[in-house]
């Protein structure tokens, strides 16, 4: 899953070691092999909640069945990251409908960028290097639009190897989107509960 899906994970707000788990969460990403026994117990517990959400998700079948349709459009090796985006879109589309407490996309994000930059010192390079960026352009509100997700997929493609089919993504979404949503409907209350809101 790409970064909504994971900061909904987290759990609730209310938690004592919440904004130690979101932390963790985002930066996951960015924190390689073993390197998350530097971070306190929450932060590290949020990287291992991040990195168990992408094996089962890279796992299920019904991702396998969304990442096979995009490989036939092009996307190869690329189609999982793809997919993770076009499952955020979903999840942000239809927020209030899958986020605790029916918060909206907007409050969501409003209240994590707020709780992320409190620990901005605390993120590794890369991620200090575009969260700004994330903020400043609303990535988690935009995905709520199809235009966001393929200004998403275009951006990720200027980091991938030239042909990697995610600058033209959202075109795929755009033609075959209720079959990704079909799939997304299906998959995300299993991630739910695989998750339980580590």
């Amino acid at each position: 899953m790409n970064f909504l899906a994971h900061l909904v994970l987290t759990g609730p707000p209310a938690a004592p070691d919440y904004a130690d788990r979101l932390v963790g969460q985002f930066i996951a990403d960015s924190v390689p092999g073993r390197q998350w026994e530097r971070f306190g117990p929450g932060v590290a517990a949020g990287i291992r909640a991040h990195r168990a959400i992408d094996t089962f998700t890279d796992q299920h079948p019904v991702v396998r069945r969304s990442t096979a349709r995009l490989r036939a459009a092009g996307l190869g090796k690329y189609a999982g990251v793809a997919a993770d985006v076009f499952y955020d879109h979903f999840l942000a589309a239809n927020f209030p409908a899958y986020s605790p407490g029916a918060e909206s996309l907007a409050a969501f994000t409003e209240r994590v960028y707020a709780l992320l930059a409190e620990r901005e010192a605390e993120f590794p390079p890369t991620v200090r290097h575009f969260f700004p960026y994330l903020k400043t352009q609303n990535w988690l509100l935009s995905y709520a639009e199809i235009s966001g997700i393929a200004r998403a997929l275009h951006g990720l493609s200027r980091r991938a190897r030239p042909g990697s089919g995610l600058d033209t993504a959202g075109e795929e979404l755009a033609r075959n989107y209720v079959a990704y949503q079909a799939d997304f409907e299906e998959f995300w209350p299993e991630l739910v509960s695989m998750s339980n809101y580590q």
